[in-house]
């Protein structure tokens, strides 16, 4: 897949008073078409500002912003809306227009890029059917739960046919059943249409369930970027372990367990086919090893099952070879935390 998103040594600075404070210190990205990808940090970290640099609502103090092989950052502010009718934006408190139904909310952004009222009603129907409301469209945004808002919301910014949409916190102000059925729909739209999606996040649990790629960001830096499957089985910075940790996603409980209990000890990672298959099983029937179970934990990421346990082996030693061979054929990972 080409890139779609290209930033190349992002700066973001703001002076307040006597004080230069830095937001974005030296980012680079890239962000491939048709993908879902996240960025997740704590307050403060520079999420949101660097989601508003996607489409110029926050301009860089140094650095070049790329959208379809073309530098959009020198465009003037006419030049920009015409760019913008391609980028959606979803926000974490809907934004919506509370004396206009849901039909004419959803109709504003095809009324500024120029379309009659036919076209701007048949446009509207049609993405409001596809976020499940055609049968509020003549209600008002007070009459309509947090998530039929937020369904209005992500219909306006499809009504432009974009290209890219991008989430602000999109589920942070709902429930969590309906943080998950909102995420369905992204998924839905991304996987059906082909969009590309970037959304900020402080849930580690929310780029779990839809995301393809992460980035980290701690301090306006970039700590931490890859495949989601890869950054959660194996996390490097300490800022990734610990949204990991408070996630309850991983934990250190099995530290306290491993101090009584013998043998050597394994961190095993399964992912796709291999979290079901009975490896461990495997291991104690043909090489007459106990073993016993500190910490697990079986999910999915996206669409993807995965598992990782902390596990305690006792046996013979000298057979170790073997073992990490049988692991390797299941693809199981194995780090070896204790000899």
């Amino acid at each position: 897949m080409f890139p779609l998103i290209r930033l190349e040594q992002i700066y973001k600075t703001y002076v307040s008073g006597s004080k230069k404070i830095t937001a974005l210190d030296d980012i680079n990205l890239e962000i491939a078409a048709g993908e879902v990808f996240g960025i997740i940090g704590r307050s403060g970290a520079g999420k949101s500002t660097l989601i508003r640099l996607l489409n110029l609502l926050e301009r860089p103090s140094q650095g070049q912003v790329w959208l379809n092989d073309e530098q959009i950052d020198p465009l003037s502010e006419s030049q920009l809306r015409v760019v913008r009718q391609k980028i959606g934006m979803v926000f974490q408190h809907f934004n919506l227009l509370q004396m206009r139904t849901v039909l004419d909310n959803v109709c504003f952004p095809l009324r500024l890029a120029g379309l009659n009222r036919k076209q701007q009603r048949e446009r509207a129907l049609e993405v409001l059917e596809l976020v499940g409301l055609k049968d509020h469209v003549n209600k008002y945004p007070r009459q309509l739960s947090g998530g039929q808002q937020q369904r209005v919301g992500i219909a306006r910014a499809l009504a432009n046919r974009p290209q890219l949409l991008l989430c602000d916190e999109a589920t942070s102000a709902l429930d969590p059943e309906t943080t998950q059925s909102i995420l369905r729909l992204l998924s839905d739209i991304n996987k059906d249409l082909g969009i590309t999606i970037v959304l900020i996040t402080h849930s580690m649990d929310v780029i779990r369930t839809i995301c393809d790629r992460v980035a980290v960001i701690e301090g306006g830096k970039l700590v931490e970027m890859g495949q989601v499957l890869d950054v959660f089985l194996h996390p490097q910075h300490e800022v990734t372990q610990s949204l990991l940790s408070e996630s309850g996603l991983d934990a250190d409980g099995w530290q306290d367990l491993a101090q009584h209990i013998e043998g050597r000890l394994l961190r095993l990672s399964f992912k796709g086919d291999s979290t079901s298959a009975p490896v461990l099983s495997q291991i104690s029937r043909s090489f007459q090893m106990d073993l016993s179970i500190l910490q697990g934990a079986v999910s999915r990421i996206k669409d993807t099952p995965y598992g990782q346990l902390v596990v305690a082996v006792k046996g013979d030693v000298s057979r170790w070879a073997e073992v990490e061979a049988l692991l390797a054929q299941n693809g199981v990972d194995c780090e070896v935390l204790r000899p």
